[in-house]
C-alpha cells in the first residue's frame, strides 16, 4: 500500500491559491486541492503579532512526491517563508485512494 499525505499551503490570495492548485494538478502531483477561504492567521512575523486574511490550499498525495510537491509550491509561492506542511493519511476509502492513485504520477 502507498503511504498517502495532505500537504497544505496558505497564500494571500485567491488567484496564488488557484496558480499552486493548477500547477500541482497539471503536474500530476496531486489528485486535488481545496482552496478554502479567505480565512484569518494569526501569527508573528519579524517580532510582531501580525494577523492576515489568506487561503489555504490542502492537497492529497503519496509521500515519494512531497520532495516535487514541496519544491513546485516554492517555485511560485510569493512568501518569503512558505507554509508548506505534510501530514500522513492514515487511512480512506478503498475507492477514494484507488481514484487518488489513478490521478496522480506512478513514483518508484
Amino acid at each position: 500500500m502507498n503511504e498517502y499525505i495532505q500537504v497544505s499551503t496558505t497564500v494571500a490570495s485567491k488567484e496564488e491559491a488557484g496558480a499552486i492548485a493548477r500547477l500541482l494538478v497539471e503536474k500530476r502531483l496531486v489528485a486535488c486541492v481545496q482552496v478554502i477561504g479567505p480565512v484569518t492567521s494569526h501569527y508573528r512575523w519579524q517580532g510582531k503579532i501580525e494577523t492576515a486574511g489568506e487561503y489555504l490550499c490542502i492537497a492529497k498525495s503519496r509521500a515519494a512526491l512531497y520532495p516535487e510537491i514541496e519544491a513546485a509550491i516554492k517555485a511560485i509561492h510569493p512568501y518569503e517563508v512558505a507554509e508548506i506542511i505534510s501530514t500522513p493519511i492514515i487511512g480512506g476509502s478503498k475507492e477514494y485512494l484507488a481514484w487518488l492513485d489513478s490521478e496522480i504520477k506512478g513514483v518508484s
